[in-house]
């Protein structure tokens, strides 16, 4: 059996990996983009019915492609989100393989760990295998939903969910729910549901939030402008580079608001510490209740005096408004009211996702299974990861972080193609199918394809 040979394989046919396909695609570099399901099937078959963004819609840009809608202070609702990623699919047709799934990536080469610079990757999939001078791994950061193994001593005729799974109330059993977790997901998904009736129990963990808007403006309008977003995760204090962290929670739900879990709580949801396990037939919480709720404000707070001090400096002359958060509602009990399980009829758990890289044959993972990288380049010749959260920037896991993360990859791709053509592997080799990859449209006739000018789509961030 033939083994197909490409120049760059990319794989994960998300947002990531269709940014980089955009980068390949202007620099005349033939590649592949595989996707093991549909391309951007995340925001059709992992979101609820009433999700929308939490960043402005003026903050969704690709490279090549920026929100031309008529709202770019409002948030997409899914519906849109999945029409605009349409739209830029179409926008410049990457070479996108669907329903092929990676099994597994080798790389060759004789040296240890085989990080021959020469080497390449085998790239098995469910197709067949290909050789690839170099790989882009860009399926992101959130790949297997993680439920912990308490929800297996829960009894057997308890409705339980992953956030991945769930999409509306109606779906779940009538009668209270208790939703695990307050990142972005646990906290918009309690809200779903206490607006739509439901008795809602919620665990609170240790995410942060911040205001929605705050002395006129939205507050990622004020931390775009600080260049909080751009600043990279080395000038963050150590403390502050955990690839873990739980995001901010706020909403762009109705135009936006703030998340106000105290503000629940007083209209009638029932707030809990942390889930830490079951014992005799009923949940037991943390002591950490009011701990949590204080943490999230002293964030918001602290939020909000940074953008004082930026109005200050600046000489701004914008609303004043109150820069710390009054608090609404105090729980009686630092655990929240005893719970059982006759008194629920469905668990929702918001507890995020794991990695799951186990395809990936390449010694370049800490202890704890992060991918070890710097800006996405690995010490692996030719290997890269785009789409991470926390990748270069805080703003690295959105939109527009993508667009400079994504080129900034392209020119090392381009810088490794080069040193191959130096080194003398241009005849026969991947490297050279590369510099003579598809022609350009405004591409003069002598020019080869793939090579010099790169005035191509403009390239955010370079």
């Amino acid at each position: 059996m033939s083994v197909e040979h490409l120049p760059v394989v990319v794989v994960g046919g998300g947002q990531a990996g269709l940014a980089m396909s955009w980068h390949l695609v202007a620099d005349g570099v033939e590649h592949a983009v595989l996707e093991r399901d549909a391309a951007l099937h995340t925001w059709s078959d992992a979101r609820w019915d009433s999700f929308c963004l939490v960043t402005p819609n003026w903050q969704c840009r690709l490279p090549g492609y920026d929100y031309a809608g008529p709202d770019p202070d409002g948030f997409m609702v899914r519906s849109e989100i999945i029409s605009w990623l349409d739209g830029y699919r179409a926008s410049f047709g990457p070479p996108l393989r669907e329903h092929l799934a990676v099994t597994a990536v080798r790389p060759l080469g004789d040296g240890p760990g085989a990080e021959d610079p020469a080497g390449g990757f085998a790239v098995r999939t469910t197709a067949g295998e290909i050789v690839a001078e170099q790989v882009v791994v860009a399926t992101g950061g959130y790949h297997t939903p993680a439920i912990p193994r308490l929800a297996e001593r829960l009894p057997a005729g308890l409705h339980q969910v992953h956030s991945a799974g769930y999409t509306r109330p109606a779906d779940l059993p009538d009668g209270p729910v208790l939703v695990v977790g307050t990142g972005q997901s646990g906290a918009q998904i309690a809200e779903d549901l206490h607006l739509a009736g439901r008795q809602v129990h919620l665990a609170v963990g240790n995410a942060p939030r911040f205001a929605r808007r705050y002395r006129g403006r939205d507050v990622i309008a004020w931390m775009h402008d600080t260049g909080h977003y751009a600043k990279p995760v080395t000038d963050k204090p150590v403390e502050e580079r955990d690839q873990d962290r739980t995001n901010h929670y706020v909403t762009g739900r109705d135009g936006g608001r703030d998340i106000d879990l105290r503000a629940f709580a007083r209209d009638g949801m029932v707030l809990h510490g942390r889930l830490l396990g079951v014992e005799d037939g009923r949940l037991r919480f943390a002591d950490d209740l009011t701990v949590n709720l204080d943490a999230a404000d002293e964030v918001y707070n602290g939020i909000n005096g940074l953008i004082d001090t930026h109005i200050a400096a600046k000489g701004l002359d914008v609303p004043v408004g109150p820069s710390r958060y009054a608090p609404v509602w105090r729980p009686d009990s630092d655990t929240g009211p005893d719970l059982g399980f006759g008194e629920l009829a469905a668990v929702v758990w918001a507890t995020g996702f794991t990695r799951d890289y186990r395809w990936l044959h390449a010694g370049v993972f800490d202890g704890a299974g992060h991918p070890q990288h710097r800006r996405g380049v690995t010490a692996l010749p030719g290997l890269y990861f785009l789409g991470l959260p926390w990748q270069h920037t805080w703003g690295s896991g959105r939109f527009a972080g993508l667009a400079p993360d994504a080129a900034y990859l392209a020119d090392r791709i381009a810088d490794r193609i080069a040193e191959c053509l130096a080194g003398g592997r241009a005849a026969g080799t991947v490297a050279a199918a590369a510099i003579a990859g598809p022609r350009r449209a405004d591409q003069p006739a002598d020019q080869p394809a793939g090579a010099g000018g790169r005035g191509e789509p403009a390239r955010d961030g370079r």
